[in-house]
């Protein structure tokens, strides 16, 4: 029923966030980064410019509608196709959707804007914020993240600090680990002393476990990400996956139509989006729990990625 909202999708099941109710506030793939390990492809507007992309009325509209339905969910989470903060009317949208419902809002972004004190503010009106920090250095930073020129590492650090002064809610930092690209004892060195003037509340480690926008990235075996969690402190812990036996009937036979689709022909992600009606973010759930079940495998032409069932 939810696939029917333009702004709206899911619930989407979540380690982190329980069942969260995702808002897109974004176009999609604009965003400050073009990470290399990104599941919803390769950015298609990098920019740093805030401006109202989505109106806050639109989106409430169709919050209201979509709540009435009485879904079950934990949070509603600001984030999806793009980075979150980019939308000048974040603050309108969240004090909009705590007029609207109890429900806990967060806000699911890569940090990069919050040396802005406007992004901050804007921010401290949520009650989970879970920014991300995948390096410490500006080597690293940019091979990762591929960032816009005019943001560097240390500004986005600094940003973070300032946050966690003036943020009374939680914040949730994820460390998203590519194996040969930002996990060497130095670059984890460097991410532990940055983690430790940030202060989050906890600090979730990630990896590559779904296709990412650029092809040859290694996930980090579980062995290490733990070792990584021990080294970076008591608030450290791995996010592992939701297998695909706890998974709700509706996301399995989701799944299903996917496989279905992509055993006709290889479709890109904006084409599974188009042809099922579904939203990026629940289309790369999907792929996911196929290619981890060895179901479907990925391949590249013209700078596109495409998926093709086995």
């Amino acid at each position: 029923m939810a696939e029917r909202f333009k702004y709206l999708y899911g619930p989407v099941p979540s380690r982190r966030l329980g069942l969260s109710l995702g808002v897109d506030v974004v176009p999609f793939k604009v965003c400050t980064y073009d990470c290399v390990y990104c599941q919803l492809g390769k950015t298609t507007t990098k920019t740093v410019q805030r401006k109202p992309y989505v109106s806050a009325e639109a989106v409430l509209a169709e919050l209201h509608e979509r709540l009435a339905q009485r879904p079950q969910i934990d949070y509603v989470t600001l984030g999806g196709s793009g980075e979150p903060t980019l939308n000048s009317q974040l603050s309108e949208i969240i004090e909009g959707i705590k007029k609207i419902t109890e429900v806990p809002v967060s806000v699911l972004t890569n940090g990069a804007l919050f040396s802005r004190e406007d992004v901050r503010s804007d921010c401290c009106r949520a009650d989970v914020v879970l920014p991300s920090l995948d390096a410490a250095d500006p080597a690293t930073f940019r091979k990762i993240n591929r960032p816009h020129r005019d943001i560097s590492i240390g500004t986005m650090i600094e940003g973070l600090v300032a946050f966690r002064k003036e943020f009374t809610g939680r914040i949730w930092l994820e460390v998203f680990l590519v194996q040969g690209v930002n996990t060497e004892p130095e670059q984890i060195a460097n991410i532990r002393h940055a983690t430790q003037r940030i202060g989050p509340d906890k600090i979730h480690l990630n990896t590559a476990v779904r296709p990412t926008a650029e092809s040859g990235i290694q996930p980090v075996k579980w062995e290490t990400l733990q070792a990584i969690a021990k080294t970076l402190g008591s608030k450290a812990e791995v996010i592992a996956e939701a297998s695909l036996n706890n998974l709700a009937k509706h996301t399995v036979s989701k799944a299903e139509d996917v496989l279905s689709m992509l055993k006709r022909r290889p479709c890109s992600l904006q084409d599974v989006c188009a042809g099922l009606g579904i939203h990026p973010s629940d289309a790369v759930k999907y792929i996911g729990i196929l290619s981890e079940g060895g179901l479907v495998q990925t391949g590249e032409k013209g700078g596109v990625t495409y998926f093709r069932a086995l």
